[in-house]
């Protein structure tokens, strides 16, 4: 092998380093990463996540005179039906497996004569409790809540204006209508928060 052909093998090699090295410069320089941010690309965030865990605010509680200041006796009368198994409401009519509910409002807690009544709702009795707006809803809401042993199984009413509805309704059997308790609005729970406090003034140098 003379020297000629020595020169151009390596004159050969050298160019293919010299294209190696180059093809990664370029590759470099078109494809370079940004520091910081990771391999691959940054996804969108979904809608809602910055929310997702932000506490919840509980619903705001509406005074009970403001539901039955709304309430409609009519809707009541319909939520009734699911009570006429064990229940009477007419004037005069029979107990059956409840109490009959002819003028319940404001009537003493556990005093129908010819009804027996559980130990809890006697003791209610005992204590001077009466069938109040309020606490008939509060027993509506849940009965074995309100009274813990008592004889009706009913699981309650869970929606406030159906409730209200049937307080409503409750009131119409009467002669003597008990009035509703006044709807007072529930005060704003940040009314004391929503104020801004003043900005501070920037400090300076005396």
């Amino acid at each position: 092998m003379n020297s000629f052909e020595l020169n151009k093998i390596m004159g050969a090699v050298l160019g293919t380093l010299l294209f190696v090295m180059a093809a990664g410069f370029i590759a470099e320089a078109i494809y370079h990463p940004i520091e910081g941010r990771g391999p691959g690309y940054a996804l969108p965030e979904p809608e809602g996540s910055a929310s997702a865990s932000a506490p919840v605010e509980a619903a705001p509680v509406v005074p009970l005179g403001v539901l039955l200041a709304s309430a409609d006796p009519s809707r009541g009368a319909a939520s009734a039906k699911k009570c006429q198994s064990c229940h009477n409401f007419g004037e005069g009519d029979p107990n059956k497996q409840g109490p009959h509910l002819f003028d319940v409002v404001g009537r003493a807690e556990g005093s129908v004569s010819d009804f027996s009544y559980s130990d809890a709702l006697k003791a209610h009795n005992a204590a001077g409790d009466v069938w109040s707006y309020e606490n008939l809803n509060a027993f509506l809401t849940k009965p074995s809540d309100y009274a813990p042993g008592t004889k009706m199984n009913f699981a309650g009413i869970r929606t406030d204006a159906e409730r209200a509805d049937l307080l409503a309704y409750l009131q119409t059997l009467s002669h003597n209508p008990v009035a509703f308790p006044v709807a007072e609005e529930a005060p704003a729970a940040d009314a004391a928060e929503g104020e801004a406090a003043p900005e501070a003034e920037p400090a300076t140098n005396s």
